[in-house]
């Protein structure tokens, strides 16, 4: 008994960093965009998540292998080779959209708890947004306190796990017709301006540039080297694979409740207010606690990744208990609390950030498939005419996404 919970404690371990990239990966961002696709369009969308995952999946077994083969991380490897102009504009492009996206997800996550939350309270009108954020700021903000990413791993795969449990198992409640979902596999854009901002959100938040960033810091991290090639690719494999079903559940809730009725996800609250009669409370009950597990295990990442990504793009190490990055955590955390005090719509926030984050993937891309080409670093580990196949695929969908997001956007206004 004791050898087999000491071997899935140490398998666990191994897969820590693609738990992290999934925490990251499904938040309120990853909901929102899902569920606009599925409650507006169907199932119709479901290759281009495919699509984005298999793309995720190439870039970060190569990210991981440029650092473990140089030692190096990304975004330091890119101030040496290409200069601080060019990584500069990439660490405030991803700095920018993150902050962004924190200001939607706290949103997000406090719209639904409140919502949620309605039937409990006298007057009816839920806890208090302000509260709810306040509580989750707290607790975000002394889980970047301690300071170590062996403690930070193990309470993302606590959200991790439960957030994966309410979303499947909704699924399972809602879930459309086979053959519905058969046939998103197959590429089609829907005619409606509308469809290519979500679908940039969508392909943004599953292989935005930052996610292959902070890939490179987590090897780094781990110390992982040569010897451990085949189990960062196995560790990408059940990462990507988690972030497909994941999604894919969310899609297919909007589209078993709402795309049949017609009924449209505008707002945060559209997604519990709308499920709640068409699904009943258990259904939504899970499906908010996927939720807020999503958005808290999405924020402590986005928390983190300044700090991280300032340290990475100077070469200073990442101690986050230093009084600069514990300062720069609690603005961003702070952050949080606008779309709450201020007001606003988190769901056009969220779907924004998500766009805006894949606008600079294809450049990340870029300069990654030039380093790893270059034999004096890479040595027997340089990219093959294989694998320049498969970049070049990723870097094209990339390209044609983000034109498509910035359409997306200029149509929306």
């Amino acid at each position: 008994m004791k050898s087999t919970i000491k071997k899935g404690l140490l398998f666990w371990a191994t897969i820590a960093p693609g738990i992290f990239l999934v925490g990251y990966n499904i938040g309120t961002g990853s909901i929102t965009t899902m569920a606009s696709a599925g409650a507006g369009y169907g199932m119709t969308l479901t290759w281009a998540l495919a699509l984005s995952c298999v793309c995720t999946y190439i870039l970060i077994v190569a990210f991981s292998r440029y650092t473990i083969v140089t030692g190096k991380t990304a975004l330091f490897s890119f101030k040496n080779k290409f200069g601080k102009r060019v990584t500069l504009f990439i660490l405030l492009s991803l700095i920018i959209s993150e902050t962004i996206s924190c200001m939607g997800v706290m949103g997000v996550v406090a719209q639904v708890i409140q919502e949620w939350s309605r039937p409990m309270t006298h007057s009816g009108e839920g806890f208090n947004m302000i509260w709810i954020t306040a509580i989750i700021s707290v607790l975000l903000y002394y889980i970047f306190w301690q300071g170590k990413q062996g403690f930070f791993e193990k309470i993302l795969s606590i959200f991790v796990f439960v957030m994966g449990i309410c979303f499947l198992a909704t699924m399972f409640i809602v879930m459309p017709e086979p053959v519905t979902i058969l046939k998103g596999l197959v590429p089609t854009l829907p005619n409606n301006p509308n469809a290519f901002m979500i679908m940039a959100g969508m392909v943004g938040t599953t292989m935005g540039g930052v996610l292959y960033v902070v890939r490179s810091i987590l090897i780094s991290e781990k110390g992982w080297c040569i010897e451990d090639m085949k189990l960062q690719k196995r560790d990408a494999a059940i990462s990507v694979i988690v972030m497909f079903l994941l999604s894919f559940a969310v899609m297919a809730c909007a589209a078993g409740t709402m795309f049949p009725k017609g009924l449209q996800v505008n707002n945060a609250i559209d997604m519990v207010k709308l499920m709640e009669p068409l699904a009943g409370q258990l259904a939504v009950s899970m499906f908010v606690a996927g939720i807020v597990c999503a958005g808290i295990s999405s924020l402590f990442p986005i928390i983190v990744l300044g700090p991280w990504l300032i340290c990475d793009f100077l070469g200073i190490e990442r101690n986050l208990t230093k009084r600069w990055a514990r300062i720069m955590a609690l603005v961003t955390t702070l952050c949080g609390l606008i779309v709450p005090v201020f007001g606003g719509s988190p769901i056009f926030v969220m779907i924004f950030s998500q766009s805006l984050a894949i606008i600079s993937t294809p450049l990340i891309i870029v300069l990654m498939i030039i380093l790893l080409n270059r034999k004096e670093t890479m040595k027997q580990y340089t990219a093959t005419t294989k694998d320049n196949i498969l970049y070049g695929i990723t870097l094209l969908f990339a390209l044609i996404v983000s034109v498509v997001g910035i359409i997306g956007i200029i149509n929306y206004y």
